[in-house]
């Protein structure tokens, strides 16, 4: 079956770094563009970064920009997410989402279910 497990998350002070890694199986992970999202209290869920299936391609929030980076090891199923100069606005749950890029698996998606990542002092 399809998985999508995060890891990574914590407790770091503002300015901190982390780093979460999703772990994908149950699907070919190399035909699916990965994305990270994240979910604060009483917020809508938004779009952190995104990466191409080849791992050519990659956009980010505005608000993450230089300071956050997307990268992907297709010999290991695994996307991560590298988190420096940390804010507490950064607080929120972070998920993994897969989407299908290429042809015979378009309109695929699949989500993990969350890591905490909690800045503060």
């Amino acid at each position: 079956q399809v998985q999508l497990v995060e890891s990574g998350g914590g407790l770091v002070q503002p300015g901190g770094s982390l780093r979460l890694s999703c772990a994908a199986s149950g699907f070919t992970f190399s035909a699916y563009a990965m994305s990270w999202y994240r979910q604060a209290p009483g917020k809508e869920r938004e779009l952190v970064a995104r990466i191409s299936s080849t791992g050519g391609r990659k956009t980010y929030a505005d608000s993450v920009k230089g300071r956050f980076t997307i990268s992907r090891d297709n010999a290991k199923n695994t996307v991560y997410l590298q988190m420096n100069s940390l804010k507490p606005e950064d607080t929120a749950v972070y998920y993994c989402k897969a989407i299908g890029e290429r042809v015979g698996v378009l309109g695929n998606d699949y989500w993990g279910q969350g890591t905490q990542v909690t800045v503060s002092s």
